[in-house]
């Protein structure tokens, strides 16, 4: 994206301008100085969140759980890691990192459906038609942005996917979606550059004479909006979506494809401030020929991207202030279908976490010798948020109000996994 400039003024001045409008003067902050913040510095002001997403649902008791001599179990095989638990062989790479993650073995959520998974596995919630909930990557962005005063890009970025919306919270916490490239939905320069600029002057300066009228509050929020696009528009900030600009070697140590060039912009969006960044794989929905597609195609990919983001965040000091997180909507049968494939399953999965003081190399539970059901306390979807809220620094008493009134408390009222900070 091209920086907006307009002749005879200065970016600093026309963000003034504006500001005279809303009263607000946004601070600038270079991607250089935020990627240079001290390690001390980012434990104290700045967690993160990343959500790997894999839509579909992917088969857990083919990566993370797998069950070698059962009937159930597949054609793969666990290997050794640099933790205490066994993976499939497809994921060398991840394997050599996890020491950094847990997988969490019991899992046990309802909801089987594709649309009703996503939404619970992204809010907490169940599907209900009087309440629209707010995605973790909404809550989470929320509670941490006054942790990031010189935050000019939004706080909440989905890569490669629109993940589920902000829900009551408003549309100031929706994601901001980006493809994998770092282009940008919904913000196309049609205009010239001076054209625009000269609109954009002219509306703030009608907008400032409906607010010294004291007409309301409608010109004042829509002034602050127009502040905050200008802002996003000029801010140096933008680079942290530019994933091109990383060396040729580290681009393929991350694949030069959409999920690798996504885990890539996760780790600079971070390091930029962002407090929550998801990167969408979807593709996982396999009822047929499951095998050679997690083989060929899904676990490569999966393996290349992860490894490096984990092994980027903990060399740079950042993984300790960064809670990751993988998981999709459910997983599949442990029966393997007609098909050579597996079927929808959200009786007994796993999910993985680490990062943000999370204990790494261990499992969390266990499922029953076939994988058909979890034999150890059962986790859900409002667990893995109370955890990830927990390592973030996020108070569980928190509450927010709907818009019919009712209180809503963070995280669904989900339980700690206590095992993760032992």
């Amino acid at each position: 994206m091209n920086r907006i400039v307009p002749r005879g003024m200065s970016r600093r001045h026309f963000m003034r301008h504006l500001a005279g409008a809303s009263a607000v003067a946004l601070p600038a902050m270079s991607l250089t100085n935020a990627l240079h913040a001290n390690a001390a510095d980012l434990k104290q002001r700045r967690k993160s969140a990343i959500l790997l997403w894999m839509g579909g649902g992917p088969s857990t008791i083919d990566l993370w759980d797998l069950k070698p001599g059962a009937a159930t179990g597949g054609p793969f095989n666990p290997i050794s890691t640099s933790g205490d638990v066994q993976i499939c062989e497809h994921l060398p790479m991840i394997a050599r990192q996890m020491h950094n993650l847990a997988i969490v073995r019991s899992m046990s959520t309802r909801e089987a459906d594709h649309s009703r998974g996503r939404y619970f596995m992204h809010t907490g919630y169940a599907p209900n038609p009087n309440v629209e909930h707010p995605s973790y990557g909404s809550v989470i962005s929320h509670e941490l942005l006054e942790q990031r005063p010189d935050l000019e890009i939004p706080p909440f970025v989905a890569v490669g996917g629109g993940s589920v919306g902000p829900g009551f919270l408003g549309m100031t916490w929706a994601p901001f979606v980006v493809n994998s490239n770092g282009d940008i939905k919904n913000l196309k320069m049609g205009l010239d550059q001076d054209r625009l600029l000269r609109r954009m002057q002219t509306l703030s300066l009608v907008e400032k004479g409906f607010i010294e009228q004291a007409r309301g509050s409608a010109a004042t929020d829509h002034a602050k909006v127009l502040n905050k696009t200008l802002s996003l528009m000029t801010s140096e900030q933008m680079n942290a979506f530019k994933v091109r600009q990383e060396p040729q070697s580290v681009q393929e140590r991350y694949g030069t494809n959409n999920f690798g060039r996504g885990c890539l912009m996760a780790r600079r969006l971070v390091e930029a401030g962002v407090p929550f960044v998801e990167v969408d794989l979807g593709g996982w929905d396999n009822h047929n020929n499951i095998f050679p597609t997690l083989q060929d195609d899904k676990l490569p990919t999966l393996d290349r991207a992860m490894s490096a983001l984990l092994e980027d965040l903990e060399q740079r000091e950042i993984l300790q202030d960064t809670a990751v997180v993988w998981m999709g909507e459910f997983s599949r049968t442990p029966r393997i279908n007609g098909n050579s494939g597996r079927d929808h399953w959200a009786r007994a999965w796993s999910v993985v976490m680490g990062g943000a003081g999370m204990q790494g190399g261990i499992a969390v539970g266990s499922t029953n010798a076939d994988g058909t059901g979890v034999d150890t306390e059962p986790y859900s979807s409002q667990d893995v948020m109370a955890t990830v809220c927990r390592a973030l620094g996020i108070s569980l008493e928190t509450t927010f109000t709907s818009k019919n009134g009712r209180p809503m408390k963070i995280a669904n009222g989900g339980k700690i996994i206590r095992e993760l900070f032992s």
